[in-house]
Formats: structure tokens, C-alpha cells, sequence
């Protein structure tokens, strides 16, 4: 049994079932503080994550017992939380010697493995749909796997620690293994390597002994694919095939567009998680901001564990960086640059990876077709317009909605619905010539996050604002109130 001491109480994290008998159960009032100022101090995607399934199984009087599903919960909330979980239990009324964390068993999943080991099955009819592609492993439909994008060759830092860990549990996972969370949610911005991380986990996970059977699609595909099975009468055939399947990874789900598809891929997430399957969904925000799904498939998809990919941090565009330039060498043996010049990209192209993979192709290129070194005063030339770009003030369109919402006294689900009285198409065109201004989505993407609306709207309303603004003082300083208020929301 490890055991970690706390201030006045000796915290015992075990591996075993807590005991449920002959003890007294802890006031639900003082339970539910301790979870409402944890839900405060964490936000309700990191409460979600780790604490949605913790469950207080006993107190006796001296004693707590708290229990989680999985090891893996218990390990990281045992490094990351568990010595502020004991404050809050020391602030409590209650007399608390010893707090247990355990891991409660669950009902694992039983599969029949046969004699002869058996070739893959096919996952999803193969009616209308192309022959496979390469770098699709044996046992694995649908999109294929980037041979590059593997475990190995991620770079990994705070700003991705979590979801690569909870990755590599899942792809280390065999048939029938305990699930650990399910689905497992990965978001973040552009270029921040959620792909990476998306096609890392089916390539282990091919290669494992006991033939998982793994569907690799993005949301476009799905759709296509759905629609396709209606249209051919193969729906049923469709739905019971996509239901066989141990692995299911989705990219982009922001993009699944229909509701009778989201109903259908909802109705197949909750049928593989019941049959102990595993989930991994990709997408560029957190399931509360997927304004795109309904609300049934938000829940949903919140439901198991949701990791945000940050910033790259310095050491990992280093490590980018590095990786990067030893392809480069490989193609081209007399390409070589100091490491003042990487310091340097890694210190100004603060954006995302494909950013500094270009800067490295840009000085790549100059190298090949002058002869020349590169030198630092070269790189400070040859990506100046990448380094002013990426140094432009960066928010999200969220902080962008709410802060005019909050302005013109509306709510942000009014700045993304079909309504078009005066009162709301202004302080709507204001957010969209905001986002323009203060964000580097292009308009499509301004678009979509403002209810879907078409690229042109944008563009009407960027136009609109900047002419109301020349001619309107009063609008101007609004508008400049407004830019610093989202600053403080970003601070």
C-alpha cells in the first residue's frame, strides 16, 4: 500500500475495493462542498476528467474512503490533487485520521478468443466505398495512418502530457481489457498535434497481439459513409457492422453535420462504451462549445475523459524543430544550421508546429538554391513575416462572444442563432469583425463558430463595422471598450 502523509492526516492510496460495510456514511452536505469548490477551483472540463467518477464509499468516523474506476485515475490524482483534496477534507467539521483512494473493480469484458488466429473482418460495407489506402494496418477500416505520426516522434510537453498519457493507455490496451474512460476527448487548436496523437494510438494499437478490430475515420467520412448506407438500403448492415468494431477514432468532430447522422454515431458511441469498446474523438474545442452537435451529443461526448492540448512550450518546438531538421539532413546531407538559428525560430514562432516546420523548409529551400549558409541574420529575414504574424494578439472567439454578449446585454447563444432583428445583427456583426481582427481564423472558420454561417457573412460583416467605425467616433471607442475587455477575459 503507497501511502502519502498530509498535514494532520495520514493519506493511504490503495489498489483494492474500499470496504462498504459497518461504516458510517459522510454527510451528503459535506461531500457535496468539497465537490462544488474542487468543480470552482479546477473548471468544469478538468472536474469532469478526473473527479466526474470519484465516489466517496465510506466514512466510519476516522476514516474516509473514496474510490475511482481506474488505476490510471488513481495514479494521476494521487500525483496531481491529492494533497489539496486532503485540505478540503481537513476544513470539514470532521474528525479525518486517514484518507483511502482506491480503485473499485469492474465487470470486465470477456471475449472469445479463437483457436486459429483468424484475418480481419471487414468493419463497415464495402459498397461505394474506395479500396483501401496505404499505411492502413491489417485489422483497421477506413482512413489511412500517417507513417510519420507515431508515438515515438511526438513531442510531448505540459501542454499535452495528460492526452498523450491517456493515449498511451488506450493503444497499450488489449481485447477485452478494462476500459479506462470512455470516450476519451482530445481538443485543441490548429497544428498542436491532435492528428498526431489520434493516428499514434491506432498504430499501436494495430500492432498489438489479440486482434483489436480498429475504425479510423474523420467526421466528413462518417457521414459519407452513413449517408451512402441509407441511400443503398444498407443502413441496418451499416449500424450493426459499426457496432463490431473495438476502436473507434474520429478526427474533426466538429465538422458532422446532419442530425439524423449525430443521432446514429450518438447512438453507436453509447453501444460500444455499454459493450466495454473504446471511443477517441479529435476536435478543435471542448464538447461545451461544439455549438455544430446538439446538446444529447455534447453530453455525450463530455462524458469520459476531456484533455485540452495547449501551446507548445519551448522545449517541445525545440524538439520539433530538431526532429524536423534531421529529415531535412537525411534528404539533404549538406543542409545544416546552428543551434542559434533553431533558438531562435523556437523563441519566435510561438505558434503551431506546422509554423515551424515551415520556417525550416523556407531556410531549407534558401540553403539548396544559393549554396549559401544560414546564417541568423538570414532566418531574422527569412521569416520575419511568419514571426510578425504569429505576434499578432491572440483570443478565442469565445471570450470574443461573451464579452459582447455581455455588453450589449444579450447572451452568447443569441450572437450564433438564425435571429436577425436589429437588436442582435449589430452586436453579431461587431463579435465577427472582432474575431477577424483579433484572432488568426480565416472567415470560414469565423463562420462556423458564429452558427454555421457562410464565409461571405463574415466578410459583409468585417466590411460593415470597418465603415461604421471610420464614420462613427462613438462606435470606435466602443469597439476599443469591447478589445479590452476580451484582453481581460484572456488575462
Amino acid at each position: 500500500m503507497d501511502r502519502v502523509v498530509g498535514t494532520d492526516v495520514e493519506v493511504s492510496v490503495t489498489g483494492t475495493q474500499a470496504e462498504t460495510t459497518g461504516g458510517t456514511k459522510l454527510p451528503g452536505d459535506a461531500w457535496e462542498r468539497i465537490l462544488k469548490r474542487l468543480r470552482t477551483e479546477l473548471g468544469e472540463d478538468i472536474f469532469s476528467s478526473w473527479f466526474g467518477r470519484m465516489r466517496l464509499d465510506t466514512y466510519d468516523g476516522a476514516t474516509v474512503t473514496l474510490s475511482v474506476p481506474t488505476s490510471f485515475l488513481k495514479s494521476w490524482i494521487r500525483a496531481n490533487y491529492l494533497a489539496r483534496i486532503v485540505a478540503l477534507w481537513q476544513e470539514e467539521p470532521l474528525r479525518v485520521e486517514r484518507v483511502d483512494l482506491r480503485v473499485r473493480p469492474v465487470e470486465k469484458r470477456v471475449l472469445a478468443k479463437p483457436a486459429v488466429p483468424q484475418p480481419a473482418r471487414p468493419v463497415l460495407p464495402r459498397a461505394g466505398i474506395a479500396m483501401q489506402p496505404r499505411n492502413v494496418p491489417a485489422g483497421v477500416e477506413g482512413a489511412a495512418f500517417d507513417a510519420r505520426h507515431r508515438f515515438e516522434a511526438l513531442a510531448v510537453g505540459r501542454g499535452n502530457s495528460i492526452a498523450v498519457a491517456a493515449a498511451r493507455q488506450i493503444a497499450s490496451a488489449l481485447a477485452g481489457d478494462r476500459i479506462a474512460y470512455n470516450p476519451l476527448f482530445i481538443h485543441g487548436g490548429v497544428g498542436r498535434g491532435k492528428t498526431h496523437i489520434l493516428h499514434a494510438i491506432g498504430w499501436e494499437a494495430s500492432e498489438k497481439p489479440g486482434g483489436r478490430r480498429i475504425l479510423h475515420l474523420s467526421a466528413q467520412e462518417f457521414v459519407f459513409r452513413f449517408v451512402n448506407a441509407i441511400r443503398s438500403d444498407g443502413a441496418i448492415a451499416f449500424k450493426e457492422r459499426l457496432r463490431e468494431i473495438d476502436l473507434l477514432l474520429i478526427d474533426d468532430i466538429q465538422f458532422m453535420a446532419g442530425k439524423a447522422t449525430q443521432r446514429e454515431f450518438c447512438h453507436t458511441v453509447n453501444a460500444l462504451i455499454e459493450s466495454g469498446r473504446q471511443v477517441v474523438v479529435v476536435a478543435d474545442r471542448p464538447p461545451g462549445e461544439l455549438t455544430e452537435l446538439d446538446e444529447r451529443m455534447r453530453s455525450r461526448l463530455a462524458g469520459g475523459l476531456v484533455c485540452e492540448i495547449g501551446p507548445l512550450d519551448p522545449s517541445m518546438r525545440r524538439e520539433i524543430l530538431n526532429r524536423r531538421l534531421a529529415e531535412l539532413g537525411r534528404d539533404d546531407p549538406t543542409f545544416v544550421i546552428g543551434d542559434d538559428v533553431i533558438d531562435y525560430i523556437a523563441a519566435h514562432v510561438t505558434g503551431d508546429g506546422r509554423d515551424l516546420e515551415g520556417s525550416l523548409n523556407r531556410l531549407a529551400a534558401f540553403a539548396r538554391f544559393s549554396g549559401e549558409p544560414v546564417t541568423l541574420a538570414y532566418a531574422e529575414r527569412a521569416i520575419r513575416d511568419i514571426v510578425i504574424q504569429r505576434e499578432r494578439p491572440q483570443v478565442r472567439i469565445e471570450n470574443i462572444q461573451r464579452a459582447v454578449a455581455q455588453h450589449f446585454r444579450l447572451s452568447r447563444q443569441d450572437l450564433i442563432s438564425s435571429r436577425r432583428t436589429q437588436a442582435v445583427v449589430r452586436p453579431r456583426q461587431i463579435a465577427m469583425y472582432l474575431a477577424k481582427q483579433m484572432t488568426l481564423r480565416s472567415l470560414p472558420e469565423i463562420g462556423k463558430r458564429f452558427g454555421n454561417r457562410d464565409h461571405t457573412t463574415v466578410l459583409h460583416a468585417v466590411r460593415k463595422i470597418e465603415g461604421l467605425i471610420a464614420q462613427s467616433d462613438d462606435l470606435a471607442r466602443e469597439v476599443s471598450e469591447l478589445r479590452r475587455l476580451i484582453q481581460d477575459l484572456e488575462d
